[in-house]
């Protein structure tokens, strides 16, 4: 059994070898067919100045987020530039740009989802602002990732949906979700992206993520509203392969190792349930 351990375990290793070669779609998908559940940490410019993350990499952190996100749906005070740089500065983690304004782009990082907010009908936010910022991308080194955006209500009004000017989808509508989810991928976008916003009061529902991790092929990422080290174990049964936490780490970085060690329990059972299938 010891054996077997150590074998995944190595498929794990190599999966994150993978990601610091500068292709991190390719890691993204690999993870997903190998059964890998990934934690990124949402970090937020604005907040970065109070945030204690820092000390917490300049400490004897071994466990690390598979991916960092970056941005916010309002930048004010906050330093993208900087943020960007000390996350680089302190840790080999890749950094993914998760832009609001197109203010919120840097070459510094390794790569951004490219969001279409294609849960709402706001135009600049589905085609207007990727138009804008679309010869910036032809221009830089980013790894570009077409991602399908959709907002999820979560019990409150929250920044990214007020920003957004957009309804967001119906917590009680899976199915508007998952035909939402296809017209994404009918598009050609490469993630699926089901947020329920920063401090959101709800997560998205576990019956939703159920529905689209079944009958959609994307990677599946889910944030919003995840606080505690048993949801996101819930929310990576019912089938994300990546899930964003923010508020939560802001507050306490120590909940990183916590959440890598669920997440990578999940994803021993996930591949053994893989497995069975063949």
């Amino acid at each position: 059994m010891s054996g077997t351990n150590s074998a995944r375990e190595s498929i794990i290793f190599a999966s994150q070898e993978l990601v610091m070669s500068g292709h991190i779609l390719d890691n993204i998908r690999s993870r997903k067919a190998q059964g890998l559940k990934s934690l990124a940490v949402l970090i937020d410019p604005d907040k970065f100045n109070e945030f204690n993350f820092i000390n917490y990499l300049q400490g004897e952190a071994k466990d690390l987020p598979d991916y960092f996100f970056v941005g916010g749906s309002h930048l004010s005070s906050g330093q993208m530039e900087e943020t960007v740089a000390l996350l680089k500065a302190y840790s080999s983690v890749p950094v993914v740009l998760f832009p609001g304004p197109g203010s919120q782009i840097t070459q510094r990082a390794d790569a951004l989802l490219f969001l279409s907010l294609i849960s709402g009908r706001n135009p600049d936010l589905l085609i207007g602002r990727q138009v804008e910022v679309a010869p910036l991308l032809k221009e830089s080194t980013l790894e570009v990732i077409s991602t399908a955006y959709l907002l999820i209500e979560s019990g409150k009004l929250t920044t990214a949906h007020y920003m957004s000017q957009s309804i967001p989808i119906p917590a009680d509508k899976s199915d508007l979700a998952l035909s939402t989810a296809w017209a994404g991928e009918y598009m050609g976008m490469a993630l699926t992206y089901l947020d329920a916003g920063s401090g959101a009061e709800q997560h998205v529902p576990l019956a939703m993520i159920r529905e689209i991790s079944k009958k959609t092929k994307n990677p599946l990422i889910i944030g919003g509203g995840i606080r505690s080290v048993s949801l996101a174990r819930q929310i990576a049964v019912a089938g994300a392969d990546i899930i964003v936490v923010g508020n939560a780490i802001e507050k306490d970085p120590r909940l990183i190792p916590e959440l890598k060690q669920v997440l990578k329990i999940c994803s021993i059972k996930n591949m053994e349930k893989m497995k069975e299938k063949f």
